[in-house]
């Protein structure tokens, strides 16, 4: 691993945090992800379960947990179960986790290998009366792939169809919303790394550089600070392609008079940045391009000091919306006339505001939680507001991570330039 180590104190709260969620003399299971085949003989590069990693810490593939916290043998209440290795995997792959490593890592004591997991689940089914699988629940994102826990709850409910099935996520997904303090830390690594790659690309950014040359930039930044990559996969994009909301072909000419969105964060020890940026390619903004940007900036301003205990995502983007419909109209885009024509359910507002004001951030770029959950401390959550014109050519979007507060909020890239003056300056230094 790229990052320094994480206390193990930190996996032992959480895991603690999730057996006091469940019934009496019931297990969970959650399983590492895939290994996803890219081509040939070759996968994509893995990426863990968030949800086995929040648990254990474990980044190996092929691992699994077992929590039966109701076990009559205390060292049996907890149980990781991780790949034996072997000398010719270790030549082709290197070495695995030994299982003094991942007990380590862990602080669990039960470490046994893989080819057991089959023997021992046999054992404590006998015992248990409820399962708990963490099957994957998001109504925006529905992939064909049949991931691993929805094959093993189909293979477990046909072996043992008598036990009472529960659902994992919502558990683990209430939990997520609060981080720990070593979570915090590890988010504002993860957001000091991107103001780095923010800098650099100031500093590169000029009239005919291509899209993915920025990109590039940004990943050499990344993975020379330590973070494990992009977050997400990045979006750069110059002039009318800032206005498709998820453009990630970055294949494009940057051309002078125009303005380039950037949507980019590191992960660092699995935690994700998620920062958006605009600016212009010549280093200089245009008369109508600032106009457009500070809009943009003071409902940012206003969105961010609404981020406070007790309000929703949904509220939050109402009130933006509002605050949005005022300044479209001192943009010209429509009138106050039209507003109170328009139709209700059509609001002028919406043909250039096209996306939401904020999500939660976490272990994923879009983490766990939903847009009715109230803020409480310890949410971390983005707010991006963005101004759309295809018939100027130009999105605009700023977004940084904020986290919540007893008192109010904190932006954790608060130091991420983002005035259009600092930007300006920045571009004039030398570039890279």
């Amino acid at each position: 691993m790229r990052y320094s180590k994480i206390e193990t104190s930190l996996f032992k709260k959480n895991r603690a945090k999730l057996i006091s969620k469940l019934n009496k003399n019931s297990i969970a299971i959650i399983h590492s992800n895939d290994q996803m085949p890219r081509s040939g003989d070759q996968y994509f590069p893995y990426r863990q379960n968030s949800n086995l990693f929040y648990l254990t810490g474990i980044i190996q593939e092929k691992t699994s947990l077992i929590l039966y916290p109701d076990h009559n043998n205390t060292d049996l209440r907890e149980i990781l179960f991780i790949r034996k290795s072997n000398k010719k995997l270790e030549i082709w792959e290197g070495e695995k986790l030994t299982m003094e490593e991942a007990k380590e890592i862990s602080g669990i004591k039960a470490i046994k290998w893989l080819d057991e997991f089959d023997s021992i689940l046999s054992d404590i089914m006998t015992k248990a009366d409820n399962v708990y699988i963490a099957l994957p629940e998001n109504p925006k994102f529905n992939p064909e792939v049949i991931v691993k826990e929805l094959r093993f709850t189909n293979e477990l409910k046909n072996k043992y169809p008598l036990h009472c099935y529960k659902r994992l996520t919502p558990l683990s997904n209430k939990l997520r919303l609060i981080k720990e303090p070593e979570e915090i830390e590890l988010m504002k690594k993860a957001c000091a790394i991107t103001k780095d790659a923010f800098i650099r690309v100031l500093r590169f950014i000029k009239p005919g550089v291509m899209e993915y040359e920025i990109e590039a930039e940004i990943t050499h930044e990344f993975l020379k600070r330590g973070s494990d990559g992009h977050a997400f996969q990045p979006i750069i994009a110059s002039g009318k392609n800032a206005c498709i909301l998820h453009y990630i072909k970055n294949n494009q000419k940057c051309r002078d008079n125009d303005l380039v969105l950037l949507d980019f964060g590191a992960e660092y020890a699995n935690y994700a940045a998620d920062c958006s940026r605009t600016i212009p390619i010549n280093g200089r903004f245009s008369g109508r391009q600032k106009e457009l940007y500070e809009s943009t900036l003071r409902v940012f301003r206003f969105a961010k000091s609404i981020m406070k205990k007790g309000t929703t995502i949904n509220k939050l983007h109402k009130e933006v919306c509002a605050v949005w419909e005022e300044e479209h109209i001192k943009l010209g885009l429509y009138t106050r006339k039209e507003v109170k024509n328009q139709d209700k359910n059509k609001p002028l507002w919406a043909k250039y505001y096209l996306h939401g004001t904020s999500h939660f951030l976490g272990l994923d770029a879009h983490d766990a939680g939903n847009k009715d959950v109230e803020f409480k401390a310890g949410m971390v959550l983005t707010c991006e507001p963005g101004i759309y014109i295809p018939e100027e050519n130009t999105g605009i979007r700023l977004e940084n991570d904020i986290l919540i507060t007893e008192g109010g909020n904190i932006d954790l890239t608060g130091d991420i330039p983002i005035e259009p003056d600092e930007i300006e300056s920045i571009m004039k230094t030398k570039k890279i």
